[in-house]
This record gives C-alpha cells, structure tokens and sequence, in this order.
C-alpha cells in the first residue's frame, strides 16, 4: 500500500517552509525508489509545531514536527513511513493533548481533509446539513439556527436567527447572501484557516442561508492581502459548480444557488458590513448611516445577509445535528463554540475550537503553555487592535459575550494577544488610536477628527513621563465622545484599549505608583 503523507499547504505553514518541506519530501522518496500519496491538507492550528507533517501508519495518522528541510533525509533514515522513533515524532496525531480537549464543530475536518476533494468532504460528515435543508421549510431552517442561540462570530455577538428571519420576512425579489471574509483584526486567522482547509464548508452554509430567507445569490468578500485562500476558494466554487453543488440545480433539487469571490479593497473598515457593501458596488468605503439595516435594504439595495465565515460554516453542522445539540455547548446566552486563535507572547500559539465559558487562564496557560518570554503575562488583548487590554487580574473571567461587555471588553472574532511585563501598555494605547486615523473612512468626525487628537494628546503624556504628573482627563472624555458619537465601531470601539489600558496601568502613563498585575 502506498504510503500517505499530510503535509498542510495552509499559508500559515507555508510561511515557515512547508512548501520546501514538501518537495524535499518527494525529492527524497523518489531518490530511494519509494513511492509516496502526497496530501495537501490544512493545518491542524498547532502552529508552534509547523510544519506539522503526518504519515498514515495502519490507519492511525503519525505527526512529526516542526519539520525542517535538513530533518528530512533523517525522518527517511528512521523508517518514519512506518511510525518510526525520531526527535519530531509526535506520536499518534489525535492524542496531542492540545487537540484532545477540543470540542471541534466548525474545524472537525480541518487538517484532516484534502480541502479541494468533494469525495473527503462528503466522506467526512460534509453536505448532510445541506441535505436536509434541502427538504425542510424556510421557517424551520431559521428555527434550528434560533434554537442552537448562534450569534455572530465576526464580533458583534448579534442573533443570526434574527437577520435570518428578517431577510426572509421582507418581500423582494432578489435577495442576496454576503459572507464577510475581511478579516483583519491582529491575531486572527480562522476565517482564513477554515477557507484554506474547509472551503466546502462555507460554500454549504451560504447555499443553507439562501434556502433560509430566499437568495439565490451570494458573495464572498476576501481580504486581499488572502492569496492562498483566493486560490482554494476560487478552484472549490468551480469544482462545486461541476458537481452540481451550485448553480441552476444544486444537488438536483432544482434550487438555484450561485457564488461570486470578490477581492477585498484593502481597507480596514471595509470589514464594517455596510462599508463591505459599498465596496462590493464599486464604490470607496465609506460606512453607510443606519437605518436602513442590510437585512431590509442592502447589496444593490436588496435585502441581504452579511454573516462572516465562521458564522456560515457552523450552519451546516447545525443543520446536520440539530439546534438543540449546538445549544448544549456553551455558557449562558452564548452557545456553540468558537475558535480561539492564540497569538502574542506564548509558547503554543494556534488555534483552539471550545466552547463558550473557557476561561482566560485556561487558554493562555493548558493550551498556549504561557509566555514564550519565559515573563510573567501582564496583560491580554481580546477581539483585535480595537479590543480592550485585560490585566492578570481578569484571566479567570469566562469567555463570554455578556461576561466582558460588563467590563467594557468584548470577545470579538476570538483573536487573544499575550504580552509579558514588558509591554508599554500608553504605546499600545497610542497604537490603537493611530491604528484608528490611518485606517477610518472618514465620514463622521469624531472617528477622523478624534483618534489624530489621540494621538497627539498619548504623546504629551508618553513624552512627559516618569514624572506623575499627567492628567488623563481630556482624553477620558475624547473616548467618551468617540464612544458616544462614531457612525460605526471603527471609532466607536478604538477607546476600548485606551480606556482599558488607563484603567489597568495607569503607571505606564505616568499617573501613578505601579501595581501589581502581573500573573506567574
């Protein structure tokens, strides 16, 4: 039997030699007369051991990693086709600790799969949520996505169920499905991840959401700096479209589903649903005033869904094991699971699919095993560049939407940035509001005007330090305007960090003593 070796052709695995790795690989196994199946799978999200490379042994999938060009001739040497002993070996793949404890819905067949072979999809749990879409009522496809509590996963937290419902209530007759791909926030990376190595299972939760509330068509909005997932996407929509999974007759059913990629401006707030529309019309960026929402007058003035990936590629599992079996994971009004991707200063980074409840210590300590530094963590960012900073003293606060909006923090898109006690917490506010001017569209003022006055006032204090003499008065109340006053969350959410890291550190500006926040 030959044999198969997995080896990720995940961009975040390309990036530290995967690609070399490969051809290494089979440069080494034609020079010894052996012939090897070469897969191309996703990654698994332990990316500290990347490139993480499988061989199948009995049936029983064998990691070794991280895998360096000069390991290679080694691993062969040691009979590695076969299990065996070397420095990399990782053992059976599935018994990594840091997989074990998972609860992997949305990612079950990441790193698992060929991301690009209908036949693994299928043979892996794919299309059974869409089946059974096919034959029920839109009403009850919206039902089971209200019963599973499934809330946005690009930040906002809102009710899929609801813009479902709404979309499907409002009579029109073209309505249209737009799965927000932007993804920009620092620390992310499972959209991207899920696109490279389960693009079907995005393509089959928006065929699920168009049998929801009446769409025929729909569009993906890819960051542009996103290539490799361009490249996936693009060959899974055309061998989707030969298999009849889209088109005028998806899976015989005689619907009609058809899917359009369409390549990111570029900017920042275009990953503002309203901002994305525009762009998609060809127009600059610019954020629209609501009402009207998207779900009554959106893409070309039709009513429209705007989910992002993680959203849509949780439907077809819903679809598949019912509401009620999503609803059981989670904590409070926050079902399901979502995909932590750990990132900053730890020794493990990658990605985790839990449930909704997991702590923070948790995370940064049983899976990201603590600073890489070898420091003390001081402070956490949660949700992006715009997200608020939580000190040690919060690690033990559940993950969950309504547990850190009453700290003033937000769960976001799951991005966890870690810092050790070496962080200038007034520079990475500043960064936050100079984040802010470069990257607003401009339309209202208290976003373009107020993170430039930002800035200039972080200065002041940063310039003026050690002594304890500034006042933070003023820019209290600047955040508070932008809070108050911005058109959408570009300015409204920039005071997060400023706020959170006045409120925590107030040493690093110069406003008082230093305290202890940090965690052992």
């Amino acid at each position: 039997m030959t044999p198969r070796i997995f080896i990720p052709r995940d961009s975040g695995a390309v990036s530290v030699g995967a690609e070399a790795v490969a051809r290494a690989i089979v440069a080494a196994a034609q020079h010894r007369g052996i012939l090897v199946d070469i897969v191309r799978n996703g990654s698994r999200g332990l990316y500290w051991l990347e490139p993480l490379v499988e061989v199948e042994v009995a049936g029983q999938r064998i990691g070794y990693g991280p895998v360096d060009l000069k390991d290679v001739p080694g691993l062969f040497e040691c009979g590695w086709l076969q299990g065996g002993a070397h420095a990399l070996y990782l053992g059976p793949t599935e018994d990594i600790p840091y997989l074990q404890n998972q609860a992997r819905l949305t990612f079950a067949r990441i790193g698992i799969t060929d991301p690009l072979s209908l036949d693994d999809y299928r043979a892996h749990g794919g299309l059974i949520g869409l089946e059974r879409a096919l034959g029920m009522k839109a009403e009850d496809i919206v039902g089971a996505i209200d019963t599973a509590g499934l809330r946005g996963r690009g930040g906002a937290g809102f009710p899929t169920g609801i813009k479902w419902r709404t979309v499907m209530n409002t009579d029109a007759t073209q309505k249209y499905i737009v799965c927000n791909a932007d993804e920009g926030d620092s620390g992310t990376f499972s959209d991207r991840m899920l696109m490279e190595g389960d693009p079907y299972c995005l393509i089959e939760g928006m065929i699920i959401a168009g049998l929801a509330v009446g769409a025929d068509t729909g569009y993906i909005y890819l960051r542009s700096e996103y290539p490799d997932a361009w490249d996936v996407l693009d060959n899974a929509i055309i061998s989707a479209c030969r298999e009849g999974l889209l088109g005028d007759d998806v899976m015989g059913s005689g619907r009609r589903f058809e899917l359009h990629l369409f390549k990111g401006a570029g900017a920042y707030v275009c990953g503002e649903e309203t901002s994305l529309l525009e762009s998609i019309e060809g127009k600059r960026g610019l954020v629209r005033a609501k009402p009207p929402l998207p779900a009554l007058k959106g893409l070309f003035g039709r009513p429209t869904v705007v989910n992002n990936v993680i959203t849509l590629a949780s439907a077809p599992w819903i679809l598949a094991h019912g509401g009620e079996a999503y609803k059981d994971y989670g904590w409070g009004r926050s079902r399901g699971t979502l995909p932590f991707q750990l990132a900053g200063n730890l020794k493990h980074t990658g990605l985790v699919e839990v449930p909704f409840g997991i702590t923070l210590n948790e995370l940064l300590y049983d899976y990201g095993g603590g600073s890489a530094s070898g420091r003390p963590l001081r402070a956490v960012q949660v949700g992006g560049p715009l997200g608020a900073y939580l000190p040690a003293s919060r690690f033990d606060l559940p993950l969950d939407y309504e547990a850190f909006a009453a700290v003033g923090a937000s769960v976001g898109h799951g991005g966890i940035v870690a810092f050790d006690d070496s962080v200038d917490m007034a520079k990475m506010a500043r960064y936050a509001m100079e984040f802010c001017a470069i990257e607003s569209c401009g339309k209202c003022t208290p976003c373009r005007i107020g993170s430039v006055r930002g800035v200039e006032l972080l200065d002041g204090m940063i310039a003026s330090r050690p002594q304890a003499v500034n006042d933070d008065t003023l820019l209290r109340d600047l955040c508070q305007t932008m809070l108050e006053g911005s058109l959408c969350a570009m300015g409204g959410m920039t005071p997060y960090p400023v706020l959170s890291a006045l409120d925590h550190y107030p040493e690093d500006f110069g406003l008082a003593p230093k305290r202890e926040e940090t965690a052992t």
